[in-house]
């Protein structure tokens, strides 16, 4: 008996994460919220469209949801035409999205009360990640939800891995952006020092980055900062809302993060500069000079 998925938010992740489902043969129901887009997923894959959450999940035994924010999962999920009100008891709820620890809660509560299980599992590796089925997927809830998904999360993942109850998915995910927003604006630092230091920047890299200097985003990303291109990645405004959750997370649980919130500021600078929807490693922008980039 095939089983049956299916998928709401087809944006940049979740489009190419459902197709992996799809291709792996899955009978796959899709949700978004411009059904145009819904269209062009059926366009490249096998499976249903349905206008609403609740119709989607309907006969589904895994719900996936990869959306923006708190509010876009609430609707999605417990509000009016969501997904929980289409689910049956057993079946089991993926959120794929970035979001705070606490709405994880929330809707395991939720999701619990209905009968359905219920996991936190942000991703990591961006469109490109996702586009090849390489993510890193940070699992939050009940180990026994984890085995069962685990094939299905599989498709599109390299490396998929429980870190606790549920909302430790989240909370890694939180650490994931830490260390993202501090190494962007070291490396955007030291390409500008090299600069205004006489220094050939390419030349710089190919030498450091053999050495303890060495991260994704010096490889993935020094090329188009020196060229001033920042029209691909993750974007600014996406970061800033996921550094907000992390220093509200902060208050919470004492954790001191300096850096974070300097990087945060920096970025909201970059935001007032247009370039919200610029990749992160548009730090590099703001400390070159900026008429460059208008």
């Amino acid at each position: 008996m095939t089983t049956t998925v299916a998928f709401i938010g087809l944006g940049v992740m979740g489009f190419p994460m459902a197709g992996f489902l799809s291709r792996a043969g899955y009978k796959v129901q899709v949700y978004n919220r411009t059904a145009s887009r819904a269209q062009l997923w059926l366009d490249s894959y096998e499976g249903e469209a349905f206008t609403t959450p609740a119709k989607a999940a309907e006969g589904a035994d895994y719900v996936f949801c990869c959306v923006g924010n708190d509010d876009d999962l609430r609707q999605v999920t417990t509000g009016e035409n969501g997904a929980f009100h289409g689910m049956a008891a057993g079946t089991l709820f993926i959120d794929h999205t970035t979001a705070s620890a606490n709405v994880a809660r929330e809707l395991a509560d939720a999701a619990s009360r209905c009968g359905i299980g219920f996991l936190d599992a942000p991703v990591s590796g961006g469109q490109a990640g996702a586009e090849n089925g390489a993510l890193t997927i940070m699992v939050g809830g009940v180990d026994a939800d984890y085995q069962r998904v685990s094939p299905l999360l599989n498709c599109y993942a390299r490396a998929v891995n429980l870190l606790g109850p549920v909302g430790s998915g989240q909370l890694c995910k939180m650490v994931n952006q830490i260390c993202i927003a501090g190494l962007v604006q070291g490396l955007s630092e030291g390409l500008h020092f090299a600069r205004a230091a006489g220094l050939d920047p390419a030349q710089v890299v190919e030498v450091i980055s053999k050495g303890a200097a060495q991260s994704w985003q010096m490889e993935n990303r020094y090329k188009t900062m020196l060229a001033g291109e920042y029209e691909h990645g993750f974007a600014v405004d996406w970061m800033r809302k996921d550094l907000g959750i992390v220093l509200d997370e902060a208050q919470k649980n004492g954790a001191l993060l300096p850096v974070t919130a300097l990087v945060d500021q920096f970025y909201s600078e970059v935001q007032a500069l247009g370039g919200g929807r610029w990749d992160t490693s548009s730090l590099f922008a703001r400390l070159t000079n900026l008429r460059d980039f208008d």
